[in-house]
């Protein structure tokens, strides 16, 4: 083979595999280094969260510093972009928690976060795999520290909560057969009634075409239905969330039994396959199945809510006792009278609103 021609094969042979390295590292390399594509932060009364959602799975540590008091989270193998430098500019005043949030190049490979607190907190971490349209995420959620307020008589969600993580729900329930409360709703005492807007927090719900979110919607029904029920002489009202904050479905159950309710009220704003759909449906808890595609897409909408905000594994076994409770026949049954008459009487008011004339049952898992 002549020189010339040995050189330009050597050359071809060169550039090709030039080629194939600079498309494995395009392929392979770069998309395995940490980057940020969402940030978010979600401030309540009950706890502060905050979400970083990342192309992989992201590795952290974390330390607390005092006067001020002050949590750090190094995360590790991050480069700062856009996206997470605007954290800072998305804490609000209200937060109860959080003062200022200040986001840095610490060194050559770890991006440091440093939050400023109002108030000394117990901090829980949660690292979320990819799912339902949100990636991987790591979740920091702030609770007040245990024992720095005064008081949690009003509301019993947050000490619900504090029980919730750490794996014991059921410490302060009344026993089941002190669930309801003893004598005759209605007669002998108050009907207590437990409104559950759905979703919240990271858990957006349905979006409607102009962005609306199902969260916001429930949340202003069911205030406005809450203030309706407390006209009525003989009736209580509670509800499981009155602010936009991610509550796991098991803290919700378990408000409700705290609160020994007669009745369990979950508002949706539920999207569906077909933007012409429009009215109202009610649904019951189902032993065998979907009664319709609606209410299988429903069942599997709704069953996703805490794989979207992020549970942690404790209290199955209570949530698995609730549900079993709630699957036994006299339960369901009460369940579909009280449908019934909730569609009769908006049925009178509004027919063109009823989007199905019977009740339809939807599964859980």
């Amino acid at each position: 083979m002549p020189e010339s021609e040995h050189n330009h094969v050597r050359r071809r042979l060169l550039q090709g595999v030039a080629a194939t390295w600079l498309l494995s590292v395009s392929r392979v390399g770069l998309a395995a280094v940490p980057s940020i594509v969402a940030v978010r932060i979600w401030p309540a009364s009950s706890y502060t969260r905050v979400t970083l959602e990342s192309n992989v799975t992201l590795q952290y540590r974390t330390f607390t510093l005092s006067s001020p008091d002050r949590l750090v989270l190094d995360i590790e193998g991050l480069r700062l972009n856009s996206m997470l430098s605007q954290l800072g500019e998305r804490v609000r005043q209200e937060d109860p928690y959080i003062g200022q949030l200040r986001v840095g190049q610490f060194d050559g490979h770890t991006v440091r976060l440093v939050l400023e607190l109002k108030q000394k907190v117990a901090p829980r971490f949660l690292t979320l795999a990819p799912a339902h349209g949100f990636r991987h995420r790591l979740v920091l959620d702030l609770y007040p520290q245990e024992g720095s307020r005064s008081s949690l008589q009003d509301d019993p969600l947050l000490a619900l909560l504090e029980d919730y993580n750490k794996g014991d729900l059921a410490r302060t329930l009344p026993p089941e057969s002190q669930a309801p409360k003893a004598g005759k709703a209605g007669r002998d005492r108050p009907v207590v009634v437990m409104l559950d807007p759905g979703h919240g927090g990271e858990d957006p719900g349905a979006i409607g075409k102009f962005k609306t979110r199902e969260k916001d919607i429930v949340l202003q029904i069911a205030r406005r239905l809450s203030a309706l029920i407390k006209r009525e002489p003989n009736m209580q009202v509670y509800m499981t969330r009155n602010e936009d904050v991610f509550i796991p479905l098991k803290v919700r159950v378990a408000k409700a039994r705290k609160q020994r309710a007669d009745l369990f009220v979950s508002i949706h704003a539920d999207a569906f396959t077909r933007r012409s759909a429009h009215g109202a449906s009610v649904f019951a808890l189902s032993t065998k199945g979907a009664t319709s595609a609606a209410a299988r897409y429903l069942a599997q909408t709704q069953n996703a809510a805490d794989d979207i905000g992020g549970v942690s594994k404790s209290g199955d076994r209570y949530l698995d006792h609730t549900i079993f409770d709630l699957m036994q026949t006299a339960t369901i049954n009460d369940s579909l009278k009280f449908g019934k008459h909730v569609l009769s009487h908006v049925g009178k008011r509004s027919p063109s609103c009823i989007k199905k004339a019977s009740i339809r049952r939807a599964s859980r898992y």
